[in-house]
């Protein structure tokens, strides 16, 4: 059975509580019987005040035998009351927990569910959305679906039955004093349903300020570095309080709202309780009515008093619920990066590719900012098994080409091909397997070494992780820790050096065997030492695969097969380090700017020309 989306409406309608309940269907069953226990134990207990008002019979012997010959003995229905209460508590006890149990499992499902739809969205919708909200989403928002499920829908089922049986009882009890409390019942209901609908507004509001609020917490804390090196805590604090004191005002409005409803429908059941116990009174002072009868239709009154008055709070809850509801549809329903083998009806899946790259008069502007185009009709080859060098001042669009390749966008016009290949007819999953990339920002788990090694390629063995340590020089460092391999590198890698974390980010893309490597300014936090080894050792396994690096150390780039200097969007010119020094004024500027010589001279060799002249 599948989830269907509520519709966005402002009061409660019953699809979106059969939308709600859908997520139960894996369970159906077990939530049948729960719906059984539940059912029984309430018609136990209603059987309460009827006993009761036996009992009461039977303490007045003037009372005459109740209908059917019964005469109510004093000792026979205490048992019979004993024995409702012990079975309603053992049935309360299995529809509880089964409740619980179906509510649970439903949540973690929704829950797997909505991470596993976030991480397959496309890079354009985390462009737009910040990552304090989403979180907000998978916590805050699926809990109070959770409790809804577990809590509030069997409550909700438990006062319906309860209310319904109770205005059966007092019918048959009192046909006349039902009327006179059935009459308040109405102008209950029309207020519960008016304040609901303004609870249910104010509430998703509200799960709007904490989803807002808990984005200041998630980029504080993932940049508490800056926060500190600024000074800027109190600054930092005054903006979760402003958060905070939002979501404050916001809650502050709902509560009220609700504590204004409950108020209302306590003094109409209360008031409606007194008005039946003077008019019941009357009539037994008439004699037209038992002390047993009194006493069963006043407990009667108040469970429907009760229940009606609980129906308040359930209501509000259903409705933020439903609040919370829409937001996680609308994250649902928001479309993903088609899965393996749905990429295109001609997609090519499982291949080894070669590495041929190549864009035709591409022009892409990232969705946020449509009017500034960063690529403007660009075009580019490489053959595999080069070494691409991509150069240009900041805002060229060098790491844009690398995410144009990777797919994480869709170019506006133009094309890119990978070995002939259309990238939009390619296998998802399999254009990314023959790709790694290295980026100037490394992103590291919280495990430990090997686990951040080998996420690169889960399924590798020890022996390949190990090997793609040492190709990436991370051995070393890696030995020097008791826990070697095991080392846990905290969260972000902040146990660990900015050089380390980019060695490891290496070894993971190592070990990956791409076609196409992209180095995007990977070696910028090492010394000039380890950059030298590192980018040998890259040389050594250059051979059979294409790289393209990016990077503002012009001189490591010496060795390239060609250097493509961008501008504005265009590769502005293409050529070897030497010929680029002599005619390309963008290029001379920015070596000049570097190393602070002359136009005419050149570098010493490099350590990546010593490694490729040798045959390394």
């Amino acid at each position: 059975m599948s989830e269907p989306a509520p519709k966005a409406r402002r009061g409660l309608h019953f699809d979106e509580i059969r939308a709600l309940l859908a997520y139960v269907h894996p369970w159906r069953g077990r939530f049948a019987l729960a719906l059984t226990a539940l059912t029984v134990s309430m018609i136990f207990g209603l059987m309460f005040p009827l006993l009761v008002g036996y009992l009461v019979d039977a303490a007045v012997p003037s009372i005459a035998p109740a209908p059917g010959g019964w005469s109510p003995n004093v000792n026979t229905v205490a048992l019979l009351l004993v024995g409702t209460l012990a079975i309603q508590a053992v049935l309360t006890f299995f529809y509880s927990y089964a409740f619980n149990f179906v509510g649970e499992n439903a949540v973690a499902r929704l829950r797997r569910r909505l991470y596993e739809t976030l991480i397959g969205l496309p890079m354009k919708f985390f462009g737009e959305h910040r990552v304090g909200e989403l979180t907000s989403r998978l916590s805050s928002d699926l809990s109070l679906m959770g409790d809804t499920l577990c809590g509030t829908i069997p409550q909700a089922l438990r006062q319906t039955i309860m209310l319904l049986g109770g205005v059966v009882a007092i019918t048959a009890t009192s046909p006349r004093l039902s009327l006179v409390m059935v009459s308040t019942f109405p102008v209950l209901l029309i207020v519960a349903v008016f304040v609901g609908r303004k609870v249910r507004r104010v509430s998703r509001e509200a799960q709007d300020r904490l989803a807002e609020s808990a984005t200041i917490v998630e980029e504080t804390l993932q940049g508490i570095a800056n926060v500190k090196s600024f000074a800027n805590e109190a600054y930092e604090a005054r903006r979760y309080g402003a958060g905070v004191d939002a979501y404050l005002q916001t809650v502050l409005s709902s509560a009220r709202r609700r504590a204004g409803l409950v108020a209302f429908i306590i003094l109409g059941i209360f008031g409606s309780i007194i008005l039946v116990l003077w008019y019941g009174a009357t009539l037994m002072k008439a004699g037209q009515l038992t002390h047993g009868q009194l006493t069963r239709f006043t407990l009667y009154t108040l469970f429907v008093g009760g229940a009606v008055s609980s129906f308040a709070e359930v209501f509000s809850q259903l409705q933020r619920t439903l609040g919370a509801n829409e937001r996680v549809h609308e994250l649902l329903q928001e479309t993903g990066e088609l899965p393996s083998g749905t990429t295109a009806p001609a997609a090519k899946t499982g291949l080894r590719l070669r590495g041929a790259v190549a864009f035709e008069n591409v022009v892409f502007s990232y969705p946020s900012r449509m009017d500034l185009p960063v690529l403007r009709g660009l075009s580019l080859v490489a053959e595999p098994g080069q070494r691409i060098a991509l150069v240009g001042p900041s805002g060229a669009g060098k790491s844009t080409l690398v995410s144009l390749l990777l797919r994480f966008y869709t170019p506006d016009s133009g094309r890119i091909r990978l070995d002939g290949e259309d990238v939009q007819l390619l296998d998802l999953a399999t254009l990314r397997a023959n790709m790694a990339i290295v980026p100037q920002e490394v992103m590291l788990f919280g495990g430990s070494i090997r686990e951040n090694i080998a996420y690169g390629r889960v399924d590798a063995s020890e022996a390949e992780i190990r090997a793609a340590a040492e190709r990436a020089h991370c051995s070393e460092f890696i030995a020097r820790f008791p826990e070697g391999y095991d080392t846990l590198v905290g969260e972000r890698g902040v146990k660990l050096s900015g050089g380390q974390r980019q060695r490891l980010a290496i070894a993971r893309a190592l070990l990956i065997n791409p076609a196409v490597l992209v180095l995007d300014e990977a070696t910028s936090a090492l010394d000039a030492e380890s950059e030298a080894i590192i980018n040998a050792n890259l040389m050594r396994i250059a051979q059979d695969r294409t790289i393209i690096c990016i990077s503002h150390r012009l001189s490591m780039l010496v060795p390239a097969d060609a250097i493509m200097v961008l501008e504005r969007g265009k590769v502005y010119d293409i050529g070897r380090h030497e010929e680029l020094l002599h005619r390309c004024d963008i290029y001379k500027h920015l070596w000049q700017t570097q190393n602070r010589h002359t136009e005419t001279r050149t570098p010493p060799p490099a350590p990546l020309a010593l490694a490729r002249s040798s045959g390394a």
